[in-house]
C-alpha cells in the first residue's frame, strides 16, 4: 500500500520539507561515494546501534563511544539503498507539506526531529541487544503520517496496491490509510518478538514510536485557529472542504 497523492491543499511553499529531502539526498550521495570500509565505519558511527547503549563495554571494544547520543538524531538522515531513500522521500513529499503549512516552518522542523528521536528511542527499547545499525527517515516520517491522520482524518489519499503485479489504485480517507499502515507496522513489530530477524530487516518499532509521537504531540504544537491564516474557499479545516466535512 503505497501513497500516490494526498488531497490537502497548501498555500505556502514547503521549504522545510524540500530542505529535508535535499539533505537526505545529499547525505545518501555522500554515503554511496565512500569505499566499503569507510562506509561501514560511517554507518556504525552515525546510525543507531542499540547494543552500543545497552552494552557499553561492547561498544568500547569495537571503538564506538558508548556515551555518544548523536546517532539518535543522525540516523534519520542515513539510508540503506536507492529504494529506501526514494520511498521515504516520496512519502515525506506527499504528507510533509500539509503538516508544515499548519505548523509553520520552524515548528515543523522541530516536530520532524522530535518524531525521529522518539522513533529512535522506541527502536532502542524494543531491540536493546541488537548490534545491527538502524537508519532511515521512516521513523520521523511515521510521525508526519500520524499527525496527518489526526489533523486531516477525512482528507482523501490515493494509494497504489499491487495485485498480481498489476497496479490497483484506490482512494481512502486519511484516517483509514494511516490506521491500516499503523496496524501493519504494529503486527510486524509484535511478530519480530516471536520470530526475530537475523538480518537488518525493518525497524518496525521505530515506525510505531514515530507514529505515536506524531499523533500525540501535533495537537500540542499546531497553531491555533486564532493565529492561523483564514482558510480559503478551496481548502478545508480537515483537508476535505471548507467546513471540514465530506460531501
Amino acid at each position: 500500500m503505497f501513497p500516490i497523492e494526498a488531497a490537502v491543499p497548501v498555500r505556502y511553499p514547503p521549504f522545510v520539507t524540500w530542505g529535508l529531502i535535499a539533505v537526505n539526498a545529499l547525505v545518501f550521495l555522500y554515503q554511496i561515494s565512500l569505499p566499503p570500509q569507510m562506509l561501514e565505519a560511517f554507518i556504525y558511527r552515525y546510525a543507531l546501534v542499540p547494543a552500543r547503549y545497552a552494552h557499553p563495554e561492547w561498544a568500547a571494544w569495537i571503538g564506538l563511544p558508548p556515551g555518544d547520543y548523536l546517532p539518535f538524531l543522525t540516523n534519520m538522515f542515513l539510508h540503506g539503498g536507492w529504494l529506501h531513500v526514494i520511498s521515504n522521500m516520496w512519502t515525506l513529499y506527499i504528507f510533509g507539506p500539509a503538516i508544515e503549512d499548519r505548523l509553520g516552518k520552524g515548528r515543523f522542523l522541530v516536530f520532524y526531529l522530535v518524531c525521529g528521536i522518539g522513533a529512535s528511542v522506541a527502536h532502542l527499547a524494543a531491540n536493546a541487544d541488537s548490534a545491527i545499525p538502524a537508519l532511515g527517515a521512516s521513523g520521523a516520517i511515521a510521525g508526519v503520517i500520524g499527525a496527518y491522520m489526526r489533523l486531516f482524518p477525512l482528507a482523501r489519499v490515493i494509494v497504489l496496491i499491487p495485485i498480481l503485479f498489476l497496479p490497483y489504485f484506490i482512494e481512502l480517507p486519511a484516517a483509514i490509510f494511516a490506521g491500516l499502515w499503523f496496524v501493519l507496522q504494529l503486527i510486524q513489530g509484535v511478530g519480530e518478538f516471536f520470530a526475530p530477524s537475523s538480518g537488518g530487516g525493518v525497524a518496525w518499532w521505530a515506525h510505531v514510536g514515530g507514529f505515536v509521537f506524531g499523533w500525540l504531540i501535533i495537537r500540542m504544537i499546531h497553531r491555533s485557529a486564532r493565529t492561523y491564516r483564514p482558510f480559503q474557499r478551496d481548502e478545508g479545516v480537515l483537508g476535505f472542504n471548507p467546513t471540514g466535512h465530506g460531501g
